[in-house]
């Protein structure tokens, strides 16, 4: 075969730029977003944040939701298009040839006037937020205050500094014993002193040696709750009380006391000091019911709203000079701009549209609670908003919703089938079944609790087709423990 040379001719789906920036603000998180858009406003000259009623030129939304599904659809703007869009009413008659020095010295008076202001609202040192106190710091400024010398205290903040999140030392005691040059003996002097400071029982090596730390702080060594940390602690998790009471030779009412008393102990010492925050969450929307209906609000409070700056603005609409590179850079961020405010507006319009579909599927819960929750997957969404699956997924990751049942993430309404025992019955929703096992336990008795396989029977009898082992699985996703662990003796 000779290599010769062949023209073909195909259509291909590509996506631009723009439309890679769409679908990334798509699937953004409100938080991601506000940073996403913050970037942009530092990075485009030509975007400023408009103030709420402010006149200024607006840009044109985006056709709809094909933005985000066809390629095909995207075109570039032309010059002309850019130089029209900039040319209007509003800057006729103005002056398009004022000079680049005349639109500088503008510019850095209004940003010498608001770093001022910036300056004047911000809060004074007095109101700053105080940092919360870490169990390293807390157990330091215990160990300055002990009797220890100066070579033990040292080996004490290598133990401090090597506690996890959960208080407990995870280091051998062999390497402490190496790295300090001290005997060992001296070195468990220093851990025994640390296991009493403030948290007790923080720096143990493992659980029993944690809670036989403030068994001894409360004066408890010795008693039948201390034999039972020393001996019998898988007995206990197991709540095998009777077990344990035949073992000890003791009465089942007192090893429920003991182990009552075992509970108040804290099995993490360093829980207090967890330097984890609890964030509010923000909903994306707000689902109320006005006059019968149910209605979809967009939540777009402190999100940023953008226009065109004014004087960039007169600046495009002045006589055009192919060979300035300012203006073909100017140009090129208008475009950027014009884009970015098209993407935020039809990603509002695809989260409004969605969340009304999920509404409008999911109305028995909207109305009545999660044991009408209906079940629900990413295609029947697709095929009411016309939309692809991948879109849905997008749309609905790290959004919120509000509502009078309360806050929930739009993930939260997607969930299994699950079969009933009867032909001709609604299919339940798998969050619906887990929800009536959760019920069942709650109003079981605490001293006979129910297992997988009479909660599996119990819910045959409510015509639902479930096996035991989708019982546990559904149980543990509840972060409910076995019947054995959940049993208390009478």
């Amino acid at each position: 075969m000779q290599p010769r040379l062949e023209l073909r001719l195909s259509q291909r789906l590509m996506l631009t730029p723009q439309l890679q920036q769409a679908i990334k603000l798509l699937q953004l998180s409100r938080l991601e977003l506000q940073e996403s858009v913050t970037q942009q406003l530092e990075d485009n000259p030509l975007l400023e944040e408009a103030a709420s009623g402010s006149d200024d030129l607006p840009v044109e939304p985006g056709s709809g939701d094909e933005a985000l599904e066809s390629a095909q659809q995207e075109a570039e703007p032309r010059d002309e298009a850019v130089t029209a869009e900039v040319t209007g009413d509003e800057v006729a008659g103005q002056d398009s040839a004022r000079s680049w020095d005349e639109s500088f010295n503008d510019a850095r008076q209004w940003r010498s006037g608001d770093a001022r202001s910036e300056r004047e609202d911000r809060p004074s040192f007095e109101q700053t937020t105080a940092q919360a106190t870490s169990l390293e710091d807390h157990l330091l400024w215990q160990l300055a205050l002990s009797p220890l010398d100066a070579s033990e205290q040292a080996v004490g903040a290598n133990i401090i500094g090597n506690l996890d999140e959960d208080g407990y030392l995870r280091v051998p005691l062999e390497d402490l014993v190496a790295d300090s040059g001290l005997s060992s003996v001296r070195i468990l002097h220093v851990l025994k002193a640390i296991q009493a400071f403030d948290p007790v029982g923080v720096a143990a090596r493992d659980l029993r040696e944690c809670l036989l730390a403030q068994l001894e702080q409360l004066g408890l060594t010795g008693t039948l709750a201390d034999t039972i940390i020393r001996h019998h602690l898988p007995e206990l998790q197991g709540a095998r009380f009777t077990a344990l009471a035949k073992s000890l030779g003791a009465s089942v009412d007192a090893v429920a006391r003991a182990a009552q008393v075992i509970e108040g102990l804290e099995p993490k010492p360093g829980r207090p000091f967890c330097a984890a925050e609890n964030h509010a969450v923000i909903p994306d929307v707000y689902v109320v019911k006005e006059d019968g209906q149910w209605v979809v609000l967009l939540n777009d409070d402190g999100m940023p709203k953008f226009r065109i700056n004014a004087d960039y603005r007169l600046l495009l609409a002045g006589k055009r000079d192919s060979s300035d590179a300012a203006r073909a850079f100017l140009d090129d961020k208008f475009r950027s701009a014009q884009w970015l405010i098209r993407s935020l507006e039809q990603r509002n319009k695809t989260i409004v549209r969605v969340v009304e579909s999920i509404v409008k599927i999911q109305e028995p819960f909207f109305e009545h609670g999660i044991q009408h929750m209906r079940p629900m997957v990413l295609r029947d969404v697709a095929e009411a908003v016309a939309l692809h699956e991948s879109t849905i997924s997008r749309a609905t990751d790290n959004k919120y919703l509000h509502c009078a049942q309360g806050i929930f993430e739009l993930k939260f309404f997607f969930n299994t089938r699950v079969g009933r025992s009867h032909e001709g019955l609604r299919d339940l929703s798998s969050v619906a079944v887990r929800e009536m096992i959760r019920k069942m336990i709650h109003d079981e008795n605490a001293h006979h609790p129910l297992k997988d396989e009479e909660i599996a029977a119990r819910l045959k009898a409510h015509n639902v087709k479930l096996a035991r082992r989708t019982v546990s699985k559904y149980r543990m996703e509840l972060r409910i423990p076995s019947a054995p662990r959940r049993m208390r003796a009478s």
